[in-house]
């Protein structure tokens, strides 16, 4: 687009974008994303055992999992065993109703998994799930 000034010469209209500070912008964000995304997924590592009959979970519920070396944690938080009930008693209104799962890797000795259901029990919780993986069929392509 031209315009006239006052002294009778023919100007363009400066309609250039500056993308410089845009893509550095862009890429600082960029390098943000790259650096917290692995942060946000972070979560306790648990090789849980593989079953035959596995039921999807649809809703967030409240998670104990016991990771390899016998740590307790309720949700991501890390907890003292002799905790649990009490920490379920503050968090839950109402037990009866409430389902809890407990994850627990393939080589927690028994002893742990059962001490931890047993305090989940204390605080009332009689909905207790056990988080597994499917087994994996080998169905043969055709």
């Amino acid at each position: 687009m031209a315009f006239t000034t006052a002294n009778g010469r023919t100007q363009s209209a400066l309609a250039d974008i500056n993308i410089t500070p845009l893509v550095d912008v862009v890429l600082v964000l960029l390098i943000i994303f790259m650096v917290t995304a692995p942060v946000l997924e972070s979560g306790i590592e648990v090789s849980v055992p593989k079953t035959r009959t596995v039921k999807e979970i649809t809703e967030e519920r409240t998670v104990i999992t016991i990771n390899k070396d016998q740590r307790v944690f309720l949700g991501n938080d890390a907890i003292n065993i002799n905790e649990i009930a009490t920490k379920l008693r503050q968090k839950i209104r109402d037990p009866r109703n409430q389902f809890i799962f407990v994850r627990a890797d393939e080589n927690v000795p028994f002893g742990a998994f059962a001490t931890v259901m047993d305090a989940v029990k204390q605080a009332g919780i009689t909905n207790i799930s056990i988080v597994t993986q499917p087994l994996e069929t080998n169905v043969p392509k055709r």
